[in-house]
Order: structure tokens, then sequence, then C-alpha cells
């Protein structure tokens, strides 16, 4: 059976960006704060996340905002909060059954903006949010064909890294805009989840959401690259994956910082 995974992986300039991340990631774990306080950079990682992935989503709200006591109400905000606080105990289910993992991201993700008959479920007609500026979304038809594809290589053998196995899965999810609303969210969930899920940031403490606000200038011109299908344009995907977890990295770097000074 072909390796599609490891094809990617295998793309020029792939493998580089690939490690520079690793190595910006590996630098991060062995930071001496973690002994002792892993969980606590793991939370704060979240939140930052949680407050990117909503902005990237069109919300308007700041890191102060969301550690008050009254939280924002946007829908898209909320929405971000539930899948960050629950993205933890996801990680070995999507291993098996990434389809289930997905749509329990869209209870999360939009449980306060669409009818209760659509949680969960990918969308019937072509009508779709789009942040991003993509233009019209993939029929449900396609919809259906490609997330049996990506459930099938996300369960399948591959010699693929980890940050190019999550580039392809925040890619698809992404330009598919499976259930209409809140897709980007879910889409950067699933990249994250993957890491965490495939050894790269087995705790969780690196935030990608905030390594792709940070090249928000990027982050469109990118998917609009992998969109295209051709390689020269799922390997700029893969780079500025690569480019944005090596940006969270370097920022939870500087969370242990600021727990080190107290």
């Amino acid at each position: 059976m072909t390796d599609a995974l490891a094809q990617v992986a295998s793309l020029p300039g792939v493998a580089d960006a690939v490690a520079d991340a690793r190595k910006a990631v590996d630098r991060l774990l062995g930071h001496r704060i973690l002994r002792r306080r892993s969980a606590e950079v793991s939370t704060e990682s979240a939140l930052r996340g949680a407050r990117a992935s909503a902005v990237l989503e069109g919300a308007t709200v700041t890191l102060d905002e969301l550690r008050s006591t009254e939280h924002p109400t946007d829908p898209v905000v909320q929405g971000a909060l539930r899948v960050s606080a629950e993205l933890g105990s996801l990680a070995e289910t999507w291993r098996q059954a990434p389809r289930q993992v997905l749509a329990r991201l869209h209870v999360l993700v939009a449980a306060d903006a669409v009818d209760s008959a659509d949680l969960g479920r990918p969308r019937a007609d072509a009508k779709s949010e789009d942040p991003l500026g993509l233009g019209a979304p993939p029929s449900p038809e396609e919809v259906a064909a490609r997330l049996d594809a990506l459930s099938g290589l996300l369960t399948a053998q591959t010699k693929a890294p980890a940050l190019v196995v999550a580039a392809i899965v925040h890619g698809e999810l992404l330009t598919l805009r499976p259930f209409g609303w809140g897709d980007g969210i879910v889409a950067r969930a699933a990249q994250r989840l993957t890491l965490v899920a495939r050894g790269l940031d087995p705790k969780s403490l690196t935030a990608p959401e905030v390594g792709h606000a940070e090249l928000s200038d990027d982050y469109a011109a990118a998917i609009r690259a992998y969109a295209s299908g051709t390689p020269e344009g799922v390997a700029t995907w893969v780079g500025h994956c690569a480019a944005a977890t090596a940006a969270a990295a370097r920022d939870s770097q500087a969370i242990c910082e600021a727990f080190m000074r107290g």
C-alpha cells in the first residue's frame, strides 16, 4: 500500500522545515521548569491556544478577558474555550476513531451557534462560514469522500513524521469546511491533537494555534496553496505549519521563563 503521507514528507523543503520545528519543540521539552510545573505550562498554553484560534476565526478577545471571571459571550470564543478544555481527553480516541473525535469537536465548538440537530454532523449543503476567504467550499459529497480518506490515512501505518500528519489533517479540514461553522477551530484542534497523539508534544505544551496567529499574514495564503493540490502548494502548507509549531514552541518557552522568574 502506498504511504501517501510519507510522499508528502519527501517533498522539497519539507524535511528541513519539520526538523527545525522538531528542534524548537525538543528545546522546550528540555526546559527544567517542566519537571515541576508542566501542568501549569500546559494550562497556560491551552488558554493562549483557545484565544488564538478564536481570533483566527474572526473573534476579538484578549487573554486578560479570558482570564476574567466573566468570559466573553461570543459563541466563537466560548466554543474555542470548550474545545481547549476537553482536548486532552480526546487524544487516545483520536488514534483509533478520528471521525468520532471530529464530531465531538464540532459539538463543543458549535453548541451555542447551530441547531442541535446539526451538531457533529457534516453539512448537507454548500453553506459555510469563510473567515479565511477561501471561496465556495467543496460539495457535501466531496466532503464525505475526503473525510473517509482522511480517516483512513490517520488509522493506517505511516513513516511520515507527526508534524506532516498534523499539517495534512489541518489542511484537509480547513479546505473541506465539513461542518459549515467553526471549522477552523476544529481543524486547528485536530492539528494539536495529532501532535499530542503521535508523540511530538505528548503533554500538549505547545499551542500551534498561537503560531498560526503569529504568522496570520501567511496563514490564508498557505492554505490556498494547499487547496491547489499541487506538490508545491502542499509543501508550502506543511512548511507554514512547521513554522507555526516552532513559533508556538518559542511562545511556550517564554511561558516557562516567566514561571522561572516567578
